[in-house]
């Protein structure tokens, strides 16, 4: 996966009350951390993390250029705060990584190909649309593919079937299940018409019965 730069001020003021006044001026508080550094606090501009997280989502790994800094830090997105309405950032945490050591992220599992065993009436059910894996940091992928290309009726594709690009590794059980495709449910069996008109007929002859032997008591 290719770093995307995102440029970051160093933050002299922490606390809610500068955080509010960075974020009516556009801006985001932010932190940068990382295996043996202090947390330095940052800001970066709310549009452009916005345009970083659409087009590459909370696995990003980034360029940070910090003002002041020579060069720039490799790291990643680790956590974001949002609005509980808005869904607007209100904070976002990002982890330094080194070049030389692998990292552990979740990247997205994407569903490649047409199913022989959809086509005839199968459903396809995705069992699990991410996987945890290792890999340096320039290695991480944007998406795994699983193929269903070749599934039938009945059939599944495990953790052991599915392509790592080269470097990727994962310590999820090679048995676990991704996609698979079963048999689609049978309809209901509905009740013979025959039937349904047997019962209704059964019902004049009870009313009448009924009527009759109500007349007879009035009668007598």
């Amino acid at each position: 996966m290719e770093a995307i730069e995102l440029k970051a001020k160093p933050r002299a003021k922490t606390g809610n009350g500068p955080a509010r006044v960075l974020r009516r001026e556009g801006m985001v508080p932010a932190v940068i951390y990382g295996p043996g550094k202090e947390p330095a606090p940052l800001t970066v501009a709310l549009h452009d993390l916005d345009m970083v997280l659409r087009e590459r989502g909370g696995q990003a790994m980034i360029n940070l250029a910090i003002e002041g800094e020579d060069g720039k830090r490799m790291a990643m997105v680790k956590e974001i705060q949002r609005h509980p309405v808005s869904r607007k950032v209100l904070h976002a945490d990002f982890y330094e990584v080194a070049m030389d050591r692998e990292i552990t992220l979740t990247v997205p599992l994407t569903v490649t190909g047409v199913s022989p065993g959809v086509e005839a009436g199968g459903v396809l059910q995705v069992v699990r649309r991410e996987l945890e894996v290792s890999c340096l940091p320039m290695a991480v992928p944007e998406e795994i593919t699983v193929d269903i290309s070749g599934l039938q009726v009945g059939d599944s594709i495990h953790i052991s079937e599915v392509a790592l690009p080269e470097g990727v590794t994962t310590d999820v059980s090679l048995d676990y299940t991704v996609v698979t495709v079963v048999a689609p449910r049978a309809e209901e069996e509905a009740v013979p018409a025959e039937e349904e008109e047997g019962e209704e007929a059964e019902a004049p002859e009870e009313t009448g019965e009924a009527v009759e032997a109500a007349g007879e008591t009035e009668e007598g």
